[in-house]
């Protein structure tokens, strides 16, 4: 069994998607696409930057879509293949969800591209610059790292927001508690704490004037019914109804990105190949959680050839 899986933000850079839309016009297509449902000049910026203007989040939201649904495009119209024939899932980290449901038929690629961009602006709108932090850890399972999000936060928001792996948890809340924490991370047995070029505290408490705005704009979005079902970040579990699709994209915003039991629950599942598209983040996490699994990453035109003919 095979899932097809979405990187989320920090998978961005300078020149993503260039080579891609120079071989295939179908890529192009993909970017031109985005650009017009945005009424904004984002391939130019995923092309020449500058760079602060493609981390922004806002913007590196809608271009990490863009770039991962480029190469499932080409995959599906050059290679011939059908997702729903050759994925028995799909999953995303963060805003890595949205390309999965767009990758599978929930979402068209303009709608998603507008949800991405209003959800980029809301995170970033939710807390104001200085006030909120992100910190990896290294070294740090589930429990460790609760237990140290717990002791640092002293009234302040601590928790964690993203589980990635078995060896590393990212926590978010306010920057004091954040600091905190890092300063007692060996205390509590972890190898290290390191801050995040992050603008905003993402996944936390904090975030909740942003998941008021996803409620809204989710709320009046053309969301149809998965071809596979997705691994919602929320509940590592498969979904495949509209409604109830709406419900965890809203409480994905303040809630932990449960990546490390999505991908156990989808080898419990029988899924022992994942396939990255658009990205080289997801896979180490992956091998990192199930040793045996098989993890391909797509990125260049190569790699989509190179699928085509393996799948």
């Amino acid at each position: 069994m095979r899932a097809f899986i979405f990187p989320g933000q920090g998978s961005q850079a300078i020149g993503m998607g260039v080579a891609l839309a120079g071989a295939s016009a179908i890529a192009r297509a993909v970017f031109e696409e985005v650009d017009e449902a945005l009424g904004q000049h984002l391939f130019r910026i995923m092309r020449e930057g500058p760079p602060d203007q493609l981390t922004l989040t806002e913007n590196a939201q809608p271009a990490i879509m863009a770039n991962a649904i480029a190469t499932l495009r080409v995959l599906e119209r050059e290679g011939g293949i059908r997702l729903a024939d050759k994925a028995d899932f799909v999953a995303g980290h963060s805003l890595g969800e949205y390309s999965a449901l767009c990758a599978a038929d929930a979402l068209d690629v303009a709608t998603t591209a507008r949800l991405l961009k209003l959800r980029g602006q809301a995170m970033q709108a939710a807390v104001p610059v200085g006030e909120g932090a992100m910190a990896a850890l290294l070294g740090a399972d589930l429990g460790k790292a609760r237990a140290l999000a717990e002791a640092a936060a002293e009234g302040e928001v601590c928790t964690v927001a993203n589980d990635n792996d078995p060896g590393q948890v990212v926590i978010s809340g306010h920057v004091g508690a954040i600091e905190r924490a890092i300063a007692m991370a060996k205390e509590h047995g972890l190898k290290r704490a390191v801050l995040l070029p992050v603008s905003a505290p993402f996944h936390c408490p904090l975030m909740q004037p942003a998941a008021d705005a996803m409620a809204a704009a989710l709320a009046g979005a053309p969301l149809r019914a998965p071809l596979v079902p997705v691994y919602a970040n929320v509940t590592a579990a498969p979904v495949a109804d509209p409604a109830e699709i709406r419900r965890l994209l809203v409480e994905q915003v303040t809630g932990t990105v449960r990546w490390r039991e999505s991908v156990a629950a989808m080898a419990e599942a029988g899924v022992t190949h994942f396939i990255e598209f658009g990205g080289k983040v997801l896979g180490p996490m992956v091998k990192r959680t199930v040793p045996d699994a098989t993890v391909t990453s797509i990125v260049a035109m190569a790699d989509i050839e190179a699928l085509a003919a393996s799948l």
